[in-house]
This record gives C-alpha cells, structure tokens and sequence, in this order.
C-alpha cells in the first residue's frame, strides 16, 4: 500500500512539473508567438514571460518581426528588344502583422520571391536593354510600388528593393565592351586634340603678348628718345637764345658806334648768301655812311694823319677784330685794308642807288619775302 502512494504521488509530482513547464513559455525579444487553443487562434504573446493553459494551449508559431533581407536567385528577363538578360534582385521587407502573416499566407518568403519575379518580367519588358542597363532605379522603384500593395494584407511590408546586377548575354557583352573601347580611344583621341589645341592657342598668347610687350618697349623707347632729342633741342635754343642775349647785351652795355656795327654786318653778309634756302636780303642806303665812318677808324687806327710826315710807331690793334697783329709801321697792309674798305664803301653805295638787290626763287618772290635787317 505504502508503494501505491508513493507511486502515486510521483505520478503527481511529475504531472506538475510537466505542466508547469508547459504553461511557461519564454518569447525572445523581436518575436512574436502565437497561441492556438485546439486548434484556434486564441493570442499573440509578447516578448518575455508567458503563461499558457497546458495541454491545452499551444504556441503554435513564433515569428520573426526585424526587417528581413532576401537575396534571390538570378532571374532569366526577356527585354523588348529580345535580349535575355539575367537579373539579379534584394529584398528588404518586414513582419508587422504576425496573425495575416501566419494565416494569410502559407509561404510568406516563397511567395514574395515569386511576385517579386513576375514584377521584374514586367517592368523589364517594357524597355530596351540600353534602358534597362541605366534606369536601375525605375525599376527598383517599380517593384517596389508593386510588392509593397500586394504584400500588404500578408501583414508585409517591403522595405526597399535593390537590383544587384544585369548580365546581358556574352555576345552583347563583347560587343558593349568593345563599343566601350572604341569610345574611350575616341575621347582619348579627343582629349589630345584638345590639348594640341590649347597648347597651341597658349602659345600663341605667349607669342602675342610677347609681340605686344616688344612693341610697346620699342614705342617707350622712341618716346623717350623723341623727348630727349626734344629736350635737347630746347636746352640747345636756350643756350643760343642766352649766347645771343649776352653779346647784344655786351654790345649794347660797350655802347658800339656805327663803324663796328658796319664791321659786323660786313662779316655777316657771306654767311647770309651761303644759305641753302631762297631769300631776299637788302642792303640800307645807310651803308655807305658806316662804311665811310668805318674808313675813319681805319685811319684812327693808324695813328697819324695821311698828311703828316714823321716816325711811325706802333699802335695797338687788339681789341679790332681782323686787325689784330697789324703795325702802323706796315704801310702795306694798312694800304690793303684802305683799299678793301674803299671798295667795299663803293660797292654798298652802288647797291644803295639801285633798286633792292634780291636772290629770289620761284617761290620767294611769289611770297615776297624779305629777309630781316641786321640792324634790327
């Protein structure tokens, strides 16, 4: 009898234990479970610590509620120009409802890999291979737009959708590859065309400026030399306007009478015939009285009168000008310069009695030009 109890009492003890353990249920964080109760949906456990009916009710499910990411295998797509090309697809999706997503739908991960291959069929048909190889994001967000609606009452809910890769067939991938080349020879050709091109436009910048710059040191270089022949000329007027200033200021201070005036005109007169240019000069009647008066000082200057016999002597004649050195005693030469003088007086009263003597070209007497008197 003592064995029956302690049988039974084992049997009661092992009953509890089963079913304690069976009515404590733990949920991981990021699941959900679902409870059935013979055979019914009965709750949705949370995550944590969970008391069930044992025997009774059971978890029948627990599902992953993190965002979920799928690769898929590549997918044979006939484009519009019919060329298969092989696409390759990822998913990234959600569990938000875990009831439609147990009872809605037996597969949930089967069946979005199938829609999502029927999508791609479809958005890919409608393009040429040219348009598929660049409008990935058109088409990843067509099939987007398409899983998200379908998805959506198996409690789904797709996040994004990326294409990983398009493999057209291997002979449009020779031939795109040797498209490809062809263009990159071509830019290249292009870039270096484009760099002699540069290239020789700078340089002829260079050349230009450099031209201009020469141009422009020449141009200085004449101004500079214009300027200082200009300077030169003007320092040299100066020079001969002050010369001039101080021989009429020393004439006029020595206050010259008429016969060193006479003189001086006389020494002027071949240097106004010896011009190179056409003028007309005039001889004043009054020469002859200057060089009459000029014949006096001759006699002046010999010391004596020409009636008085005696011993002769030196006179100085220095400060006369062509008579310097000369000896009263040297008869000869003051008979030479008397006679000189003599003619000289009778060729500028010669010229006083007629009418104006003029050296006139073509031109001058035209203008009827007359030169200035030397006395003014």
């Amino acid at each position: 009898m003592e064995l029956f109890v302690l049988v039974l009492l084992a049997l009661i003890a092992l009953f509890v234990v089963v079913a304690l353990s069976r009515a404590v249920r733990i949920i991981p964080q990021a699941r959900a479970g679902i409870v059935e109760r013979f055979g019914k949906y009965k709750e949705t456990l949370e995550p944590g610590l969970n008391f069930v009916v044992p025997f009774i009710d059971r978890v029948r499910y627990l599902i992953d509620m993190r965002e979920q990411v799928v690769s898929f295998p590549p997918a044979q797509v006939i484009t519009e120009d019919n060329l298969t090309v092989s696409i390759d697809t990822v998913i990234y999706f959600q569990v938000n409802d875990p009831i439609a997503a147990t009872y809605e739908i037996s597969n949930y991960i089967s069946a979005v890999e199938q829609l999502t291959m029927t999508t791609l069929r479809n958005i890919v048909g409608g393009m040429d291979l040219e348009e598929t190889l660049t409008s990935r994001e058109r088409i990843n967000t067509g099939l987007s737009t398409v899983l998200d609606e379908a998805t959506g009452r198996w409690g789904i809910k797709v996040k994004r959708v990326e294409i990983k890769g398009i493999d057209p067939p291997p002979s449009i991938t020779d031939s795109m590859e040797k498209q490809m080349r062809a263009d990159r020879d071509k830019r290249a050709a292009i870039l270096t065309a484009e760099g002699s091109r540069q290239s020789a436009i700078l340089t002829a910048e260079g050349n230009k400026q450099s031209a201009i710059l020469n141009a422009e040191g020449d141009r200085e270089a004449a101004i500079l030399r214009a300027q200082a022949d200009r300077e030169a000329q003007i320092l040299r007027a100066q020079g001969e306007g002050q010369a001039i200033q101080t021989v009429f200021q020393a004439i006029h201070d020595g206050r010259p009478d008429q016969s060193l005036l006479a003189y001086q005109y006389l020494q002027m007169m071949p240097k106004i015939a010896e011009g190179d240019a056409n003028k007309v000069w005039i001889v004043p009647s009054e020469i002859g009285k200057a060089l009459e008066g000029l014949g006096s000082t001759m006699n002046s200057l010999r010391g004596i009168p020409d009636d008085v016999d005696g011993p002769r002597v030196r006179v100085p004649t220095e400060g006369v000008p062509g008579l310097a050195g000369a000896e009263t005693g040297d008869v000869a030469g003051l008979r030479d310069a008397e006679a000189s003088v003599a003619a000289a007086i009778e060729e500028a009263r010669a010229a006083s009695s007629e009418a104006p003597a003029a050296a006139v070209d073509g031109a001058g007497a035209a203008d009827g030009g007359v030169a200035p008197h030397p006395e003014a």
